[in-house]
């Protein structure tokens, strides 16, 4: 039977940034604007907090009854190692999506009616990554997903129901985020190419291949400093995102000299903790202005 660790384990905690950073980016465009709202922000998070936790239980049941994570190199998945029964898994993810969709439509209800569908969108995208009978995850096309929905929708969206109107400085702001949120998702199936190749698994990684998804890491976890200082003419303190940046050395180092397995895992929860300083960063350079 599973113990609470197991199920706190199973929530996939390096993974979670990426569903805070966004709130909090769109949160500091937000208040740059002075339309900062509280309550509206912390809704934002529980939305995307409940739907990153939801698509990971999801991913555990959906891999593990398909035999995909049988012999895998990451943390241990509740279905796949026996801690629990696919149901149970099953009925957390779902519990986890209608706890995204009643903050979501609390959202919906005070700013607008377009966002339901937006949000039945994030909740689809959560599932058929891995679910159904033809998930887009087994096909190369989950860091499209990813950030298109941690990134543009998360950042734009959180701004948006705080701000009731779309900003150019809000999209923007999303690319860097989506493009963190893309590292995380590559560096870990990076870890998993040669297992995910066993099972018929074609994730970005597998098809780009090792050498090449290096690469690709690399380059989503440098860019976003780029974007940050191309918005210093309108916010000059985003500046302060490359104060983040020598935690991007350590993975960076890792996955450039061929790391593989647990150093990959471990590579991964400094990507989660890169992501958070740069987040909190461009917050404070985007809610400042002078």
């Amino acid at each position: 039977m599973a113990q609470p660790r197991d199920w706190l384990a199973g929530t996939r905690p390096r993974t979670l940034p990426a569903a805070v950073v966004p709130v909090l980016i769109g949160t500091g465009v937000a208040f740059g604007y002075g339309r900062f709202s509280a309550w509206r922000a912390v809704l934002a998070l529980i939305v995307a907090l409940f739907l990153q936790i939801g698509v990971n239980y999801a991913n555990d049941y959906s891999d593990g009854i398909r035999g995909s994570d049988t012999h895998r190199v990451g943390p241990t998945r509740l279905v796949a190692a026996g801690l629990a029964p696919a149901r149970q898994v099953l009925a957390a993810a779902f519990a986890c999506f209608f706890c995204a969709c009643v903050a979501g439509l609390v959202l919906a209800i005070f700013t607008s009616w377009w966002l339901i569908g937006v949000g039945a969108a994030a909740v689809g995208a959560a599932w058929f990554y891995t679910g159904g009978s033809r998930p887009y995850g087994y096909q190369g096309l989950g860091e499209v997903a990813v950030f298109a929905f941690f990134g543009l929708a998360a950042v734009a969206g959180t701004a948006y129901v705080q701000m009731d109107r779309l900003s150019w400085l809000g999209l923007i702001a999303a690319l860097p985020a989506g493009l963190l949120s893309c590292a995380l998702l590559m560096i870990n199936n990076l870890r998993d190419i040669g297992s995910d190749t066993d099972v018929g698994k074609r994730t970005l990684a597998v098809r780009l291949g090792d050498l090449r998804s290096r690469k690709v890491y690399v380059t989503s976890l440098l860019v976003p400093f780029v974007i940050a200082l191309a918005v210093t003419p309108a916010r000059p303190l985003t500046a302060l995102t490359l104060l983040a940046l020598p935690l991007a050395l350590g993975p960076i180092r890792a996955v450039r000299s061929g790391a593989v397995g647990p150093a990959l895992i471990r590579a991964l929860g400094q990507t989660g903790r890169l992501q958070l300083a740069f987040g909190a960063a461009l917050t404070i350079g985007l809610a400042i202005r002078f």
